[in-house]
């Protein structure tokens, strides 16, 4: 469960308050019965029935927001910082107290498909729920059966800090009016099953769109602008465009390609690093070589948008000085792993030139890898990933900025120069 923070604080002037108050004292739901698991109805939780939710739990990061670092598995407690304050993801173990212990098979489906928690609370769109509506009764039971098996962990959940109007959850009835349409997934009759057990996985379970989809002065999401791409909230990283060739789109890469970038971590044509590291490590290296094709095959056939005329480079914009500069730091600090004409040693060093990720419209991630290096994940298919060092410590702003230029225009590469200011901007979000 990816970290992507909805919050409808905005609501406040968009919609009159008393609106969305007298909304909210007329349509809240109440809370189900109470109905212990022991009791209610339960799905046949057998050891096949287990292992289909662990992997589906996989297949939805769970693991990632419900465990604090270094905290026990699904016990809650990490912070999600968002502008408006923070968010303390819950304890979702089978503890009676504090977890979920006393939830029934009817009210976790309740809880996915509709974003409305036991009591009748309304979730916050932190949780992915517009996503997880999608997701069928019969899986959400084997999520369900899934977590109930797991060690139980009395761990009390932290209440949110979010600041006045941002706090006051009715406002979230107006959040869900203009962008939660709710709803199983159901196939499209025109594709194959594959690519339907694609699209499943991808918008449901997946929930890709919240990072690769950028969000609005309201928290919502555009369904018309899915897949485009924007800066993940308070991450500080930037979620490609995968409908545009000249950003991460998939048009034109290879089922292989896409499946290896996915699963592994590493293709011949990228790497992934940040945000994409995490679910690749904690989700999508778990996954069957059946479903990761299967999502390959969807994410390829996503239409293609693009408008504008191809770019050209940019390079005459560089003055003489800043690409020498660029240059003669890329020769002593890049050029041993990328080569000299940038074209690498994939898939253990990922080629420069031609590669989209490098010449996008933002250049936040290709300035916080050289400040900040990382490694591609450890996985089961690569579990040995060589990385790449940081050199915050080496080169100042103004070397930083003419390197990620050098290789944003260099080789035919289409990509805009960077100033010295955007690197400073990210160089504060170091840590001390």
């Amino acid at each position: 469960m990816k970290a992507r923070v909805f919050v409808a604080g905005a609501l406040l002037v968009a919609i009159g308050g008393l609106v969305l108050l007298a909304a909210w004292i007329w349509l809240k739901p109440g809370p189900l019965p109470v109905n212990d698991r022991r009791t209610g109805a339960v799905p046949n939780a057998t050891s096949q029935v287990i292992a289909k939710g662990e992997y589906l739990a996989r297949a939805g990061d769970c693991v990632a927001c419900h465990t604090h670092p270094g905290g026990k598995a699904f016990a809650g407690g990490r912070a999600m910082p968002t502008p408006f304050g923070n968010l303390y993801v819950p304890n979702i173990t089978p503890d009676d107290e504090t977890g979920i212990g006393a939830w029934s098979a009817d009210d976790f489906y309740r809880m996915m498909h509709t974003g409305i928690s036991r009591d009748g609370t309304l979730l916050y769109p932190a949780m992915p729920f517009a996503s997880y509506t999608k997701v069928t009764r019969e899986d959400s039971d084997a999520i369900y059966a899934y977590l109930m098996s797991v060690t139980p962990v009395k761990q009390s959940n932290r209440p949110h800090e979010l600041r006045f109007p941002y706090n006051q959850r009715e406002l979230l009835v107006g959040w869900r009016t203009l962008y939660f349409k709710q709803g199983e997934y159901q196939p499209d009759a025109k594709q194959t099953a594959q690519w339907n057990r694609g699209a499943y996985l991808v918008e449901g379970l997946g929930h890709c769109a919240m990072c690769h989809t950028s969000v609005n002065a309201l928290g919502g999401s555009s369904e018309a602008r899915a897949f485009e791409g924007g800066m993940i909230p308070n991450q500080n990283w930037y979620a490609p465009s995968l409908t545009s060739n000249r950003e991460a789109g998939l048009g034109n890469w290879s089922i292989e390609d896409i499946k290896d970038l996915l699963q592994t971590g590493v293709s011949h044509r990228s790497t992934v690093y940040g945000p994409m590291a995490e679910v690749t490590y904690n989700s999508l290296q778990y996954m069957t070589d059946e479903d990761v094709e299967a999502m390959a095959v969807y994410l390829k056939s996503l239409p293609q948008r693009d408008s504008e005329p191809p770019p050209t480079s940019q390079a005459r914009l560089v003055s003489p000085n800043v690409m020498e500069l660029g240059r003669r730091v890329y020769t002593q600090q890049c050029q041993m792993c990328h080569g000299e004409e940038g074209k690498g040693y994939p898939p253990s060093y990922p080629p420069l030139a031609g590669n989209q990720s490098i010449t996008m419209s933002s250049p936040v991630n290709s300035i916080r890898m050289v400040l900040n290096g990382g490694y591609p994940p450890g996985t089961k298919k690569n579990p040995r990933p060589h990385g790449m060092p940081p050199f915050s410590h080496i080169l100042n702003d103004e070397e930083v900025a003419a390197a990620v230029t050098y290789i944003r225009v260099a080789w035919g590469n289409s990509g805009a120069p960077v100033a010295p200011g955007q690197v400073n901007e990210l160089r504060k979000l170091l840590p001390e």
